[in-house]
């Protein structure tokens, strides 16, 4: 029988502590937001991982990179769930909106750039083989330097990727407006209140 993870109200929102099935609402989940890369809602802890995949739901304001142009060893998949966001793909722009789906196999380079008029939410899953080793590389793109989610020199570093940016910090964004799950944000802290 798998046991019940414990949820913990930290900094970020509602973590896992230990390792288990578990059940949170997206606005009371762990968030970490950076004024450059956006916001992300991230259902894993420091002390548990998820092992096989990794899920995480982005949320770019109109310019914001959610990361920087890269490929890895690992397949990636991404669905838009709301706004509209410009894809990077292997040298070329790519305009989505909400319901557009993107399968990136291994060695897929490629970014998201917030666009359109308010938040775009991208819903994002990673495999984990070889975790945390995952292969990757962030190369210098033309494109992805004229939108800000660029390198100048070739790295497989993220440190390295990710210098010019502050560090990310624990907490929902800034505002849930805008957001498929604002209505139930403010449900929930009305009755918390």
């Amino acid at each position: 029988m798998v046991e019940e993870a414990r949820l913990e109200r930290l900094d970020a929102g509602l973590t896992p502590v230990t390792d288990g099935w578990f059940v949170v609402s997206v606005p009371e989940a762990a968030w970490v937001k950076n004024d450059a890369l956006g916001s992300a809602c991230v259902f894993e802890g420091d002390d548990v991982s998820f092992l096989q995949l990794g899920f995480t739901i982005g949320v770019l304001q109109p310019g914001q990179c959610g990361g920087m142009y890269h490929r890895e060893a690992n397949q990636e998949d991404f669905l838009v769930l709301s706004g509209e966001c410009l894809l990077l793909i292997e040298g070329e722009e790519r305009p989505l909106r909400a319901w557009d789906f993107v399968h990136c196999p291994q060695d897929t380079e490629h970014a998201f750039v917030g666009a359109g008029e308010g938040p775009c939410v991208i819903f994002m899953v990673g495999a984990r083989r070889g975790w945390p080793d995952k292969g990757i590389l962030y190369p210098r793109s033309e494109v992805a330097l004229r939108h800000g989610a660029g390198v100048e020199v070739d790295t497989t570093t993220p440190a390295e990727a990710y210098a010019r940016f502050p560090p990310w910090q624990p907490g929902p964004p800034d505002s849930w407006a805008g957001l498929p799950w604002a209505r139930d944000a403010e449900d929930r802290s009305s009755t918390t209140s």
